[in-house]
């Protein structure tokens, strides 16, 4: 215990002095520079030759390096090119180095699973793993700095970018916000395979009225409290190095100039001691909101709110100048952000080095790692959703004679690799797995694979269908991929109709008149509606989109070599006119309690409540069985735990994964409580015959939320406790009282 003590004291001693050589290293160049050359580090540019925004158009970016009026850029790539705007930034009179900034959402050249399907695999080890992949590829490309994780909380899959986050639950999203900041920062800043995170979009982005991007969010602050922000403070607890603010308005204030978000929550009550950057243009588009009149009501608001960097607006470049002079805007808050700014470069390291991410030899080496490849194909596996299985369909025997793969998203490479895929400078696509190839090296030498388009993914054009009917026809097996194209979801990219587009569900009920069994492969960025492949194709996958190793997990799961173990993380409507719908809603006064009751509750007269697929759904070549539950005690006193525990045993023939989920309900409250809440999880690993007997611990934390006074806390009372497959699937249920 002693060495313990002095290693923690050791660490702790040596943690201060660094900070304090660091600050005192920031506060020395501060001191040195001019008003324009601090408003420079504010500012953030878009590189000439790639955008993901509308451009300013901007012929002087180099002189601005020079003259120190420029703090970053984004969208720059490669070593060759980074290297060469840092050797211009090192001609500036200061010589304060650049950051570079990217959208690594879901990898860099290996690209995995787009976020919300690696969500599926509730795997924390895993979803780390591939922010630590990403961010190793980028370091080495000469990037310091992701756009990511967006960890908005979504319950509306009109929303394009659901596609970008973990879904809808704030326990989950918060458990998966820490892993993918842990594994884009690494164990230090400033590792040389490590890039800064950045958490958007704060805040509410994901609660967009009507599903539409960039739109307003109109909500109330214990809802904004309890589930939209807890994923932002898991982020900060992580120490995560940089926010992004988000593009919508708040209750009436654009988030880029909210005060209440900035200084209040993130600044003061979680004491964040990184900066903020702006999304692309926010700044500038609070004149469209009607909140400000012009750039110079927009730069004072939005610093004054605590936007630390201006993202491609020039607001910043235009107007604080004229703001400091006036004193409109004190000088402090210049340096504060200022200050914050420098500290991120100084722990990169890049006063030190500033091309210390300008190896081209390390840049090759790591985007040609074969050991990539082969996590994002294991990582891809575990994201594929087995929705349905009717008489054991699944898994195909590899020796099946002949198979037909048909549909219009067989063949394609780039499909697969989702919405944030990276267009690298001489890099082409043929490192990704298609579909065909991953199942083509799958099969037998004895075993044919038979291809047919049948049409496209949108459009009314059936010319292909009889092809495909053919080719079915000749086949003991029909495998069928269809879905949405990779570009329907994502930024900018809000759907009314999130149906399968196109006649592909007309191709599926034509196949199924053939008689032969169907397997289908849903590709998609978001829950869509499906109800008649649903209803009638006997054998679902959700695979997504999975990334460049997508051909090769697909097949894993297709053919045995991995069962399936992946659960939703956000519910699958089953009617658009359900949306909203999410499992952890309020009882009403009058609840309805099946679909065949429309006595004055809250139901439909036309729909049913229930969603298609539940949140935590998902299907297994296996079977599990849950038994002795047991809690240590019935009565909890406050600061006391209660242990739980199940036995769980795997009952079928394969090996398999289990996501054992346990849920709380508070029954009374001084606030209406969910019907349920998820409050832990557990995934563990089982041969067939297997069993294991798993703990969760009930303690304070778990039973707390928000009062009317914004007070976090538990209430005395009974709660009950559900724990199960799925949000619906529970198999055990008991109760127990905390007293006070």
């Amino acid at each position: 215990m002693r060495k313990i003590l002095c290693l923690w004291f050791v660490i702790v001693f040596i943690t201060i002095a660094q900070n304090k050589s660091i600050n005192q290293r920031v506060d020395s160049v501060l001191q040195l520079m001019t008003l324009e050359e601090k408003i420079g580090q504010m500012n953030q540019y878009n590189d000439d030759w790639k955008a993901t925004g509308p451009v300013t158009v901007d012929n002087d970016k180099a002189s601005q390096v020079r003259n120190g009026q420029l703090g970053s850029l984004l969208n720059c790539l490669g070593t060759e090119r980074t290297r060469s705007w840092q050797t211009i930034a090192m001609q500036s009179r200061l010589k304060i180095p650049l950051l570079f900034g990217q959208d690594v959402i879901h990898g860099y050249k290996t690209t995995f699973p787009i976020p919300l399907a690696e969500a599926c695999s509730w795997d924390l080890e895993a979803i780390e793993l591939s922010a630590r992949i990403a961010a190793t590829e980028a370091s080495a490309g000469g990037i310091h700095w992701t756009f990511a994780p967006m960890v908005d909380i979504a319950r509306d899959p009109r929303w394009g970018r659901v596609m970008e986050g973990a879904g809808e639950d704030p326990y989950l999203g918060s458990m998966i916000a820490t892993a993918r900041v842990r594994g884009f920062q690494g164990k230090t800043l400033g590792a040389v395979n490590s890039v800064m995170a950045c958490a958007k979009h704060f805040a509410a982005y994901g609660a967009a009225i009507g599903g539409r991007d960039y739109n307003s969010v109109d909500m109330s602050d214990r809802l904004l409290w309890e589930v939209y922000l807890p994923p932002f403070k898991a982020a900060v607890d992580a120490g995560i190095a940089t926010f992004m603010n988000s593009f919508n308005d708040i209750n009436g204030v654009p988030a880029t100039g909210n005060s209440y978000l900035q200084r209040d929550i993130l600044k003061g009550a979680w004491k964040f001691e990184g900066f903020v950057v702006s999304d692309w243009g926010s700044i500038g588009e609070m004149i469209n909101h009607g909140n400000v009149k012009n750039g110079y009501e927009a730069a004072l608001s939005a610093v004054t709110a605590g936007s630390d960097m201006d993202m491609e607006s020039r607001n910043y470049k235009n107007h604080l100048t004229q703001l400091v002079t006036a004193k409109k805007v004190p000088m402090t808050l210049i340096d504060d952000a200022v200050r914050r700014i420098l500290r991120k470069k100084f722990e990169l390291g890049l006063f030190d080095d500033p091309f210390k991410y300008c190896n081209a030899e390390r840049e090759q080496q790591e985007l040609n790692n074969p050991d990539h490849a082969n996590s994002a194909r294991e990582i891809a596996a575990k994201s594929i959703v087995l929705l349905k299985n009717d008489n054991h369909l699944l898994p195909l025997s590899k020796k099946t004679k002949t198979i037909a793969f048909i549909g219009p998203l067989v063949m394609p490479l780039k499909q697969n690799k989702g919405f944030w895929d990276i267009e690298l400078p001489g890099v082409d696509s043929n490192f990704i797995v298609s579909q065909w190839e991953g199942v083509k090296n799958k099969i037998g030498a004895g075993s044919t694979l038979l291809y047919a388009k049948g049409c496209e993914i949108e459009g009314n054009n059936k010319e292909g269908f009889p092809e495909a009917v053919k080719t079915a026809a000749k086949a003991d097996v029909v495998i069928l991929s269809i879905g949405e194209r990779r570009d329907m979801s994502g930024e900018a990219k809000s759907r009314s109709d999130i149906s399968i587009p196109g006649v592909q569900e007309e191709l599926l009920q034509a196949l199924l008149a053939t008689g032969k069994p169907v397997i289908v492969l849903m590709n998609a960025g978001r829950p869509l509606v499906f109800n008649y492949t649903a209803d009638n194709a006997p054998a679902i996958l959700y695979t997504w989109w999975l990334g460049s190793e997508a051909g090769n997990a697909i097949a894993d799961v297709l053919f045995g070599d991995y069962t399936p173990s992946a659960k939703l993380p956000i519910t699958f409507p089953r009617s658009i006119g359900q949306i909203p719908i999410y499992y952890s809603h309020f009882n009403t006064g009058r609840p309805a309690h099946n679909d065949n009751n429309h006595n004055y509750n809250s139901s439909y007269t036309d729909l049913s409540i229930y969603p298609k697929y539940e949140f935590g759904y998902g299907l297994s070549y296996t079977t599990f069985q849950y038994s002795n539950l047991h809690l240590s005690k019935k009565t909890m006193a406050r600061n006391d735990t209660i242990e739980v525990s199940v036995t769980i045993a795997n009952t079928g023939t394969y090996a398999g994964e289990e996501i054992v989920q346990l849920y709380l309900r508070d029954k009374v409250g001084s606030i209406v409580r969910p019907v349920k809440e998820l409050k832990d999880f557990k995934k563990i690993k089982l041969l067939p015959g297997e069993s294991n007997t798993i703990q969760f611990i009930i303690d304070d934390e778990k039973l707390s939320f928000y009062n009317q006074q914004l007070h976090w806390g538990a209430e005395p009372g009974d709660f009950d406790i559900m724990i199960g497959a799925s949000s619906e699937d529970i198999r055990f249920q008991e109760s127990f009282e905390l007293i006070q």
